[in-house]
């Protein structure tokens, strides 16, 4: 084989590699995930601060990520679920049995999300690895309140309350809405393609009508929920990682190994 043959078929053997390593690589920064998820509401229906257990909903949520770095990604992820909330399930303050408010609603999000791994172990992902996320999307609603058992009678401001009801049901209820999700989970890597995760997810979602009441509730704060998720993920591609090689390959060409 002359020179110009030998040169020119390495020429071919190196841009094929380059073509295969490119097309190997796109395919090791991709990893997909699947999860059960739990929904818990956040609004004028509960008794404090930390959500409505008692009403927990169930769900699901899949999504996709694509590797920036060893320390970031960004991911899209899709979840569907319901949120639920009743006055009638608490004893305690007594009014929440006269009041008797509830709603109910489907709830389908579609979010962006920018994933940061402080471990910068996102070429590998073996062992445990903690991680926080924040991003942006739409959440789609179909809210179903009710106020029909109301009793008037058992407040001092009873005629007040009634006016105050009827103005939200003028305002309505979203059907379509902004949603920031921000949380943090941790994922334990099996293998180079497969994990197991649990994360927890807040949605600030800027409204008051999650639960279709507001005047007659609490106006001082917008609603929002939550999400407590546990999944898997698999990257098809398996490990970033990788080494080099001096070997010599066809036609007296350096073989180069990912």
């Amino acid at each position: 084989m002359t020179r110009f043959q030998n040169i020119f078929f390495c020429g071919i053997a190196l841009l094929g590699f380059m073509v295969q390593s490119q097309a190997q690589d796109i395919n090791r920064r991709v990893e997909f995930g699947a999860g059960y998820s739990g929904y818990i509401y956040f609004g004028d229906l509960t008794t404090n601060n930390f959500g409505s257990y008692e009403t927990y909903q169930s769900g699901f949520q899949i999504h996709g990520s694509f590797i920036l770095s060893p320390s970031l990604m960004v991911r899209t992820n899709f979840t569907k679920g319901s949120l639920k909330g009743d006055d009638a399930i608490y004893q305690k303050p007594a009014f929440r049995q006269q009041r008797n408010f509830n709603f109910s609603t489907p709830v389908t999000e579609i979010a962006a999300l920018l994933v940061w791994n402080p471990f910068k172990s996102n070429a590998y992902n073996g062992g445990f690895s903690p991680y926080v996320m924040a991003g942006a999307g739409v959440g789609f609603l179909k809210v179903k309140k009710d106020h029909s058992n109301f009793n008037p009678g058992y407040f001092l401001n009873g005629p007040a309350l009634v006016q105050l009801i009827a103005n939200d049901d003028a305002h309505g209820t979203p059907s379509t809405i902004p949603v920031v999700p921000v949380g943090a989970g941790v994922r334990y890597g099996f293998s180079s393609s497969l994990s197991v995760y649990v994360e927890s997810a807040y949605r600030f979602i800027f409204t008051d009508y999650l639960d279709g009441f507001s005047q007659s509730a609490n106006p001082k704060g917008d609603d929002h929920y939550q999400t407590i998720s546990a999944g898997i993920i698999f990257r098809p591609g398996g490990s970033l990682g990788g080494g080099g090689g001096g070997k010599k390959g066809k036609f007296g060409c350096p073989s180069v190994s990912y």
